[in-house]
């Protein structure tokens, strides 16, 4: 069958040596009796197994350079994370840079506040990880102007209130998967960015997993959920069969939050950049490509190994690919994957990402000693778990997290002054900045053939290597601005409203913008029941009704697409495809009346 290689070097000698090896190892050894297999340290670091860049040694340098807010131990650190020479963990390792610029001083790069903005930290949802590992994150993240990831699990609304010393617990980018797991209208208001869940970074390609052991009340009520009850998210979500269907969502999204980017998670994969490249003339803002190492969270250990691939081949193939179809000027790309250090932040931007995920070095950072216990429930450091007990053994601290993502940045700096770039926007795609090492002499390194990643896509006429230009939503059509001229009233005044509208299934998304702006006043609490009250009459388009919130009637004499009222929270929706509409169903607090079952959709 045909296989898609992006970087070459085994033949069948290098197989040959690799098998004997294997075979002697096995075979050999008649003076050492094994009852079984070696375990191997493949998932948890083993004294004579796998070798892992998170080690003792380097989590120990990492998190005594955070809480001492020295440099020179987090210089010793990244040091043994970037000199891969022995154990060649990750792709990144086998590049060296090469400059085509007299350096420069440090002061006359770009400061390190206009850089902090870049970072987010991984999608890890509150249940994977615990309250106090899931709000430090937040706090310290808040604070540099970078960004914290909520992960598909909701978030408390008491994090939307600013805390009594001015930090703010709240999580800028709120990520949804088919708008299950607590998405709702405030949900979505109180983000900075929304991020459609397609690929996960733990096991990429699988989809994010909670076991019910560790959904408690708690959990259950943030995301909207039954205590007890496991949590998956597959990646073939539900409702996204196709890039028609995903830009429908991103089109709700946007109408949920003008303000919010609106992000898009692929995994590293081959041919991830034709995907990418849809994604974004689906308008997507943001394109986030994970890598294939990323931490467990809560996710079966089994599932953590072979799926997806390094975030290198990714990135570089989304980056060449975007470029080429005159795409890249149009979207932000970011990517993730285990970056430890400000050396795997430069490559990351040479090979095109101008912004960058950290998540297991942060939660490293806030106490993680990577026991791969997080899908138990029993981690030892209060990190990824709900156990009360287990919780309270938490040290993490907001200023550690701030002191890692300002030495990584300075790391940064420094590589950027070396290489003569003041910004970073300068950096990005400018992969003839990295060459394969000179160095290698171990014999299966040395058949690596990296040009497909360092490969400098020509710049296209019109078009940029970063984003230098805003998506078109088309925003300024909808159907819902005349909503919300009528609403006027109940939203300053509270006064009941009743209006009726014309509809056809060009009007794609309907009630969504207006809810919004009733979120913004009123919060989850919305209006009181009926205070507006539209009618439609014809068809509906795809998303009738979408992220509806409280206070809020919308009814349909008509037909209606299988798509409409995703996300109702305690709104009506009414729709009548015939004359005689008598079935009334409840559940979630949704109350949809209708008079048959229309396509796929039971309403």
């Amino acid at each position: 069958f045909p296989v898609t290689i992006r970087i070459a070097g085994m033949g069948l000698d290098e197989i040959a040596r690799e098998t004997l090896a294997k075979h002697f190892f096995a075979f050999s050894k008649k003076n050492k009796v094994m009852d079984r297999l070696p375990v191997g340290g493949v998932y948890q670091w083993k004294r004579e197994g796998e070798f892992h860049l998170f080690n003792p040694q380097t989590i120990h340098l990492l998190q005594d350079a955070t809480r001492k807010n020295d440099y020179s131990i987090f210089k010793k650190y990244s040091s043994l994370i970037n000199n891969q020479s022995e154990h060649a963990c990750t792709l990144r390792s086998q590049f060296e840079f090469v400059s085509h610029r007299p350096s420069i001083s440090i002061d006359e790069v770009e400061p390190a506040e206009n850089i902090y903005k870049r970072f987010a930290t991984g999608a890890m949802s509150f249940g994977s990880v615990s309250w106090e590992a899931h709000t430090t994150l937040a706090i310290a993240m808040n604070r540099l102007g970078g960004k914290s990831n909520t992960g598909e699990g909701s978030e408390d609304e008491i994090r939307y209130t600013p805390l009594p010393n001015g930090d703010s617990m709240r999580s800028a980018i709120k990520q949804v998967a088919s708008a299950r797991f607590g998405v709702t209208s405030l949900y979505l208001t109180e983000a900075d960015e929304i991020q459609i869940k397609m690929a996960q970074g733990a096991k990429p390609g699988e989809g994010g997993q909670l076991p019910g052991h560790k959904v408690d009340e708690w959990i259950g009520k943030t995301r909207h959920a039954t205590p007890g009850v496991g949590l998956i998210s597959p990646p073939p979500h539900h409702d996204i069969y196709s890039i028609e269907d995903l830009a429908q969502l991103i089109f709700d999204l946007k109408n949920a939050n003008r303000a919010a980017r609106i992000n898009v998670k692929l995994v590293s994969k081959a041919g991830v950049g034709t995907i990418a490249a849809g994604v974004v003339k689906a308008k997507a803002d943001v394109v986030l490509i994970a890598g294939h190492d990323g931490g467990t969270g809560a996710s079966p250990v089994s599932s953590v190994k072979h799926a997806g691939l390094p975030w290198e081949l990714g990135l570089a193939e989304t980056h060449q690919t975007l470029v080429k179809n005159k795409l890249r000027s149009r979207v932000v790309v970011q990517a993730d994957g285990q970056m430890k250090t400000g050396r795997d932040i430069a490559i990351a931007a040479l090979l095109g990402a101008e912004e960058w995920g950290v998540a297991t070095a942060a939660l490293i950072v806030e106490g993680c000693i990577m026991m791969r216990k997080c899908h138990l429930n029993t981690c030892p450091v209060g990190v990824a778990t709900q156990d009360e007990t287990l919780r309270k053994r938490f040290t993490g601290n907001p200023d550690h997290v701030v002191n890692f993502f300002r030495f990584i940045t300075e790391e940064l700096r420094e590589i950027m002054a070396e290489l003569g770039f003041r910004t970073v926007n300068e950096m990005i795609g400018q992969s003839s900045y990295l060459q394969q090492r000179t160095d290698i002499e171990h014999w299966k390194y040395t058949q690596l053939n990296l040009s497909k990643i360092l490969f400098q896509e020509p710049a296209q006429d019109g078009t940029g290597l970063f984003a230098s230009e805003l998506q078109d939503h088309g925003l300024s059509e909808v159907l819902d601005w005349k909503l919300l001229a009528a609403a006027k009233p109940a939203i300053e005044k509270g006064e009941k409203v009743e209006a009726a509208f014309p509809i056809i299934n060009t009007n794609r998304t309907v009630g969504t913008l207006v809810s919004n702006e009733i979120t913004k006043v009123y919060k989850s609490k919305g209006l009181p029941e009926d205070t507006l009250h539209f009618t439609f009459k014809g068809t509906a388009g795809q998303s009738f009704g979408a992220f509806n919130t409280h206070g809020v009637t919308l009814e349909l004499e008509g037909d209606a697409n299988d798509y409409f009222g995703k996300g109702l929270s305690g709104a009506k929706l009414i729709v009548y495809p015939d004359a005689k509409a008598e079935f009334v169903a409840e559940q979630n607090s949704i109350n949809i009346v209708t008079g048959k079952q229309i396509g796929r959709a039971h309403v």
